[in-house]
C-alpha cells in the first residue's frame, strides 16, 4: 500500500463558545478576536511548510468558523482569501441535544448519560448526535479521496478522528490529546506532528 498524502491540518481559532467551554459541534460560532490572531499565525506557520502556496489544494468544513479560519489564513500567505473548496465531511461532530451546554452543565442535567460517555468517549452517542466512532467512519471515507497533498481546516473531532486513522493512535488515546488553536497539524508517513 503506498503511503498516504500529508496533511496539513488546521483547526479552527478560538470562539467564544471554547473559552465558555459549550460544545459547538455543527453549531455555526464565529471566531473572537483571538481565533482571527490564530488564523494569522497559522497562515505564517503554512508559509514555513508548503513548498509553493499558490498551488496548495485547500478542503475546509462548511461552518463559519473554519472558512474564516482559511480566509484568514489565505490571506495571510498572499492568497485569495476565498479560493479554497467546502467539504461537508469535514464538519465537526455533532453533539445533538447537548450542542450549547457546557461539561459541567451536562454533569448537573444528565448525569447518568455524561457518566456513561465517561466510560466510552469514543462509542458513545449523544442524544440525537454521533459519536467519534461514527466520526471516524464518515472521515475515513473521506479520507479514501484524499490523492494528493492538501490543507485541511476543520475542527477538534475531525483531528482526533484523523490520529486514529492517519497516524494510528488509539481511538482510548485519541480523546485525551488537546488540539490547539492556532497551530498547524501535519500527517505524513503515518505520524502526527505540531507545527
Amino acid at each position: 500500500m503506498s503511503a498516504r498524502p500529508r496533511i496539513l491540518f488546521v483547526r479552527h481559532g478560538e470562539t467564544d463558545w471554547n473559552v465558555e467551554g459549550r460544545l459547538q459541534g455543527q453549531q455555526d460560532i464565529p471566531l473572537n478576536a483571538l481565533g482571527r490572531i490564530q488564523a494569522e499565525d497559522v497562515g505564517r506557520r503554512l508559509a514555513k511548510l508548503i513548498d509553493n502556496t499558490a498551488h496548495s489544494k485547500w478542503l475546509v468544513s462548511p461552518l463559519g468558523r473554519t472558512r474564516e479560519t482559511a480566509e484568514i489564513a489565505r490571506h495571510a500567505l498572499g492568497l485569495d482569501p476565498k479560493a479554497y473548496q467546502t467539504e461537508d465531511q469535514l464538519k465537526e461532530i455533532t453533539f445533538g441535544a447537548w450542542e450549547g451546554f457546557t461539561w459541567a452543565e451536562l454533569r448537573k442535567s444528565e448525569p447518568l448519560a455524561e457518566a456513561e460517555r465517561m466510560k466510552n468517549k469514543w462509542g458513545y452517542v449523544p442524544p440525537q448526535g454521533e459519536s467519534y466512532e461514527m466520526l471516524t467512519h464518515r472521515i475515513g471515507l473521506w479520507l479514501e479521496t484524499v490523492k494528493s497533498e492538501i490543507v485541511a481546516v476543520s475542527h477538534g473531532g475531525v483531528a482526533r478522528a484523523l490520529m486514529v486513522l492517519a497516524a494510528g493512535l488509539s481511538p482510548n488515546d485519541a480523546p485525551r490529546y488537546e488540539i490547539h488553536q492556532g497551530r498547524v497539524l501535519e500527517f505524513a508517513e503515518g505520524r502526527f506532528r505540531w507545527h
